[in-house]
């Protein structure tokens, strides 16, 4: 390939003073050589975010990572990915919005913030994507901690939290669900190509076509997998539409059976999960998360509740959601528990409506009704746009707008790296602006 640059005009139109003479301009030459001498250290400014999240992973507890590698001193073995780096580069990635592992292995040969992380260790995207979804208890356990050693700084408090639900589209085809007779269909043929694929290995004496012939296997076998689950998650399908009221046919994904459709904020009904996030008010720190394929909100804020206690022995006293939580039960459960619920009553419907919710109303579910008359009720409720929308529109900005992974496990995986993003921005603010005021 030629690097001949094109040839520059004899003259500049207009140009009175300079005459005829041609444009004098510095061209590129390609063919020169650069020597570079430069430290990863000395690529990046001393406030950089990448440095952030280095400090912050420095100060987790690592130890269950640590205790996975199987490559240890005085025997045999190529060393280990530092699983450090791996934690700095997701968390450096989710706050960039990049979410995908081929994307991030790129950047790591690219981009110097990456390149700094790494400090000259390779990663591929294998390696990415497996810890990505492989650490999830892991992940769990660090965002309890964190968010226990900043309630020990006095920095957060559950006193007041705010609960909401972000619908993130999944990954699966509108197309990809299939009813029961189908879905027994597919199972049979799935495993006829597994055993087929599984005679050619052993019938094919070229190694590199066996190679060919095991990963064709291997993606048949995964498939076989997917539609099997779903098949499998079939009746569960039926009985929550039967409950539900909801006339037709069940279908399930045959490329991700734990996806169900939903309706989106836009009105279309597309496959997807149903994330929980609960958020301190004062703080706007994330302290609970779950994943769910239910389509609706209702019944979910009691788990919450109970997942804060169990991560933090003791949960909130208030608890702030939106009108799509309320369940009675729910509010009963809470208030023997000392949580009261901050959130809109839904107004009767019609003359018998009216009656059946004056029957039901005891003790709890009144004291909450009467509370959300009060104006200092209203006044605590506004806190809920303002933290919930807030933390949620953050998570939309860093790309939480479609998973790329599948299954409930796997993208439960991916919600936590988003919270645990989200929470390290929110300690170092926390933490200067405790230092200002001081």
């Amino acid at each position: 390939m030629s690097d001949t640059l094109f040839p520059l005009p004899e003259a500049t139109p207009g140009r009175s003073d300079a005459g005829s003479a041609p444009p004098r301009v510095l061209r590129p030459n390609r063919q020169q050589l650069e020597l570079r001498p430069a430290d990863l250290e000395g690529l990046l400014p001393a406030e950089h975010r990448a440095r952030v999240i280095w400090q912050f992973v420095e100060g987790l507890d690592l130890g269950p990572l640590y205790a996975q590698v199987q490559a240890v001193e005085g025997h045999a073995g190529r060393p280990a990915i530092d699983p450090a780096i791996l934690m700095a580069l997701w968390l450096y990635a989710t706050l960039e919005g990049v979410g995908s592992a081929r994307a991030v292995a790129r950047l790591c040969e690219e981009h110097d913030a990456y390149r700094w992380i790494c400090g000259g260790v390779a990663v591929n995207y294998h390696t990415l994507a497996d810890f990505r979804v492989a650490t999830g208890e892991v992940l769990e356990e660090l965002l309890s901690t964190s968010v226990a050693a900043l309630m020990a700084e006095g920095l957060v408090d559950l006193q007041r939290v705010a609960h909401d639900g972000v619908k993130v589209r999944a990954s699966a085809g509108a197309g990809s669900f299939r009813q029961g007779a189908r879905l027994e269909q597919l199972v049979a043929e799935a495993t006829a190509q597994v055993e087929a694929l599984k005679q050619e290995v052993l019938d094919d004496p070229g190694a590199s076509a066996r190679r060919l012939a095991a990963a064709r296997q291997r993606v048949a076998r995964e498939r076989q997998q997917r539609v099997a689950q779903a098949l499998a998650q079939l009746p569960a399908v039926v009985a929550r539409r039967r409950k539900a009221g909801v006339k037709g046919p069940a279908r399930v994904s045959t490329t991700d059976p734990d996806a169900r459709r939903m309706k989106m904020a836009d009105g279309g009904v597309r496959p997807a999960f149903n994330g929980q996030i609960t958020t301190a008010t004062g703080s706007q720190v994330i302290v609970g998360v779950a994943i769910t394929n239910a389509g609706t909100d209702l019944g979910q804020l009691q788990p919450m509740v109970e997942q804060l206690q169990r991560r933090y022995g003791d949960g909130p006293a208030q608890v702030l959601a939106d009108g799509g939580y309320v369940a009675l039960r729910d509010i009963r459960a809470l208030a023997e528990v000392g949580c009261q619920v901050y959130a809109p009553p839904k107004a009767p419907r019609g003359q018998g409506r009216a009656w059946d919710w004056r029957r039901r109303n005891d003790e709890a579910t009144t004291a909450w009704r009467t509370r959300m008359a009060t104006a200092a009720a209203q006044t605590i409720y506004k806190e809920r746009a303002a933290t919930s929308e807030c933390v949620n529109a953050l998570a939309r900005n860093r790309g939480l707008q479609q998973f790329a992974v599948r299954g409930l496990r796997k993208v439960q995986a991916v919600l936590l790296w988003f919270a645990l993003a989200h929470n390290l921005l929110r300690a170092v603010a926390l933490r200067q602006a405790a230092v200002t005021v001081g």
